[in-house]
Order: C-alpha cells, then sequence, then structure tokens
C-alpha cells in the first residue's frame, strides 16, 4: 500500500510542477510519519522516500537507530524548550521554531555541542487560534532577532494552512505565506534564507507547490490514516 500511495503523490507532485513550470527537483516530499510502525516507514524507504517527518521528539529518537542513517529527520510538530536537547545533532531541519525563546534554547545547544542547526520560522498565516506559529505581524522582528544568535541558520518558513475540504480554499494563504517570504529575503538579513518554503499536507499539497512550495509534509497520503491508539 505505502509504495503504492508514495508512487500516487509523487505523480501528482510533478503534475502539480508542470501546471507551473517548476522542476520536480525544486520540491522535497517529507514523509510525515508520526505514529506509523517502523515496518511501514521500511516500506517508504526501499520505494525512495528518504525524508521523513515527525511531531513527537521521543518517537523521532525511537526510530532514528533502528532505521538507515542516509534517512533526513525531520521536527515538524510543535517543539518545547526541555526537549530541544535531543534533536541536537539529529535532525536535518527543525520546521516548527515560534519563538525567540525556543530559538535561544536551539542555539545554546547547537553552540555547546559545536553544532549548525538549521531551522524554519513557523507562521500562523490564517490565524487560526488553535495553530501555533508566530503572527504574520510579528513575522520579520521574530527572523531579525533570531537571525542574530550563534548556531542556528534560518532557511525559510512554515505554516500549517487550515483544513479545508476544497484545497483551494488555501491558496490565498499560500500565496500570503510566500509573498511574507520575498518581503523577508528582500531584507537581505545576515544568516536568513529564504530558500524554504514547508507548506500543503495531504489535502491541498498540490495547490500549495502551485504557490511554490518547496516542502511538503504528505502523511496520511502516504500511509494511510493515523492511529491515535498506539
Amino acid at each position: 500500500m505505502v509504495t503504492e500511495n508514495l508512487a500516487n503523490v509523487e505523480k501528482k507532485i510533478e503534475d502539480a510542477c508542470a501546471r507551473v513550470g517548476r522542476s520536480r527537483d525544486e520540491v522535497t516530499l517529507i514523509a510525515v510519519s508520526k505514529t506509523k510502525p517502523i515496518p511501514l516507514l521500511e516500506e517508504a524507504y526501499r520505494a525512495g522516500a528518504r525524508d521523513f517527518g515527525e511531531n513527537k521528539v521521543q518517537e523521532m529518537m525511537d526510530k532514528i537507530p533502528v532505521l538507515p542513517d542516509d534517512i533526513n529527520w525531520h521536527m515538524i510538530g510543535h517543539l518545547q524548550r526541555n526537549k530541544v536537547k535531543y534533536l541536537i545533532g539529529k535532525t536535518t531541519l527543525i520546521h516548527s521554531v515560534d519563538s525567540l525563546r525556543l530559538a535561544e534554547e536551539i542555539s545554546r545547544l547547537s553552540e555547546k555541542n559545536n553544532v549548525l542547526t538549521d531551522i524554519l520560522i513557523e507562521v500562523n498565516i490564517a490565524e487560526e487560534e488553535s495553530k501555533f506559529g508566530t503572527s504574520r505581524d510579528e513575522a520579520i522582528s521574530l527572523v531579525e532577532a533570531v537571525s542574530a544568535l550563534p548556531g542556528i541558520r534560518i532557511c525559510g518558513l512554515m505554516t500549517i494552512a487550515p483544513y479545508v475540504e476544497d484545497p483551494e480554499d488555501n491558496r490565498k494563504y499560500f500565496r500570503e505565506i510566500k509573498k511574507l517570504s520575498v518581503d523577508i529575503a528582500n531584507r537581505n538579513i545576515d544568516n536568513v534564507s529564504m530558500s524554504i518554503l514547508s507548506m500543503g499536507m495531504t489535502g491541498d499539497y498540490e495547490v500549495a507547490i502551485e504557490e511554490g512550495a518547496t516542502m511538503v509534509r504528505v502523511g496520511t497520503g502516504i500511509f494511510g490514516e493515523r492511529d491515535y491508539n498506539k
């Protein structure tokens, strides 16, 4: 099932890129493997997946030692400061940096461990009360503050769009965060790149790609519905 699903998602990514004249290699597919058992991740790996996204630090830490070491691990869930110490040096990218205090802890531990940690600033572009992320209005000042910290590098923005029945309903949010990333890039802030735009999930990743996503986070579309009872 996972192999077929992954092929289906790949085809949709290719088609979305083609529709707007983008190259397929501009988009990284992150297989969101939260709550999924190791055999399903192994199947996705055999089918070509190399980027996996986890929401919980402990679950990621449990999976890393038993899976191939050429996997790129992405922390995509809300991150508490007391869990940062487990991630340093283990993750390819932390997508969910939403406050200066969290960034300061990532910076402190990165310095302590002599590593450079790549991060994205999470923006709650739709201003949903149930979602984490800095506001659009505060995003630029947060980027400026975080950019001054040692041991970390801002690589772009991440957003979680609203859950909608019609993916077209989220197009406006994807456009808004793309515009925000361009505005930030034009400021030429030291230690800040806007090369990554992490947006789009199972229900709307094709629209996200059409609007400039460079990373899409697909879980259900690859692994099936999540089982939260495990």
